[in-house]
């Protein structure tokens, strides 16, 4: 409990129940429209604009989100109105965010530090402003749903139906894209960019063994995303390891124990 009096760690304290918060929302959403493939997508395409970061000496985390959205959107448009694929686009802003990312590095002056935290993640190395971002995030996430979860649900699950009731739904489907785009961004230097997809699948994962109900997907894979990111850290903590990698083994021997118990009865 010593630890709790360092600022470093009351800052990944915080970081991680905001981060748990944060993709119980985002992944929820994703798991429930099958977006799991999409996100992986977006998730290594902001690597190439982590490299662009480094390579013109901006702040990388802006730069990623950017690019993040970029790609978030590109998809998106090429699903919907170029007749493209849609796991083909994906592995075109994939491969090409990834490509971008590891030229420009390579090109960059210096050695890039911060390169190790963003590709496995580094909790301990999240700072005030990460911190009010987050919080920033989670409170235009909670107002947007709340404000029009019925209109999201909808163009999310049947967006042809939505369009018959005068609804933009390829517009909110990629506002929305783009709103789990920021998440993912977000999220970077908790889990970092390897390991991100589990952080936002996993706990939605579990709980849809116990409900099928957004509302309470939501509720249960927050708690679930808190109780082992929380645990995650404090373990890190007593045997110096890095507080992701545990984190994500945590959940997933939580929902391997989940499936293998629902699974009997």
């Amino acid at each position: 409990m010593n630890v709790l009096q360092y600022t470093f760690f009351q800052y990944a304290l915080t970081g991680v129940i905001l981060m748990s918060l944060i993709a119980a929302v985002v992944g929820s959403y994703v798991v429930a429209r099958r977006m799991v493939f999409v996100t992986g997508g977006i998730t290594h395409a902001s690597f190439g604009g982590l490299g662009l970061g480094f390579f013109m000496g901006w702040n990388p985390v802006v730069t990623a989100a950017v690019m993040a959205v970029a790609a978030a959107v590109g998809v998106e448009w090429m699903s919907d109105r170029r007749g493209v694929r849609r796991d083909s686009a994906i592995g075109v802003v994939w491969t090409a965010g990834m490509a971008l990312g590891t030229l420009l590095i390579f090109l960059s002056p210096g050695y890039a530090g911060d390169l190790t935290a963003f590709l496995f993640g580094n909790v301990l190395t999240i700072t005030r402003a990460d911190l009010i971002a987050a919080a920033v995030y989670l409170i235009v996430l909670f107002g947007l749903l709340f404000w029009r979860a019925d209109r999201i649900i909808l163009c999310a699950f049947d967006p042809d139906f939505a369009t018959t009731q005068g609804l933009p739904a390829r517009t909110i489907n990629m506002v929305m894209t783009a709103v789990v785009a920021v998440g993912v961004v977000l999220s970077i230097r908790l889990v970092g960019i390897m390991l991100l997809l589990s952080l936002y699948t996993l706990p939605p994962m579990i709980a849809e063994l116990h409900t099928r109900q957004l509302p309470r997907i939501i509720a249960l894979a927050a708690a679930i995303g808190i109780v082992c990111s929380v645990a995650g850290l404090a373990l890190s903590a007593w045997l110096s390891v890095p507080a992701s990698a545990i984190i994500v083994l945590l959940l997933v021997v939580l929902y391997t124990i989940d499936r293998l118990l629902t699974r009997n009865k």
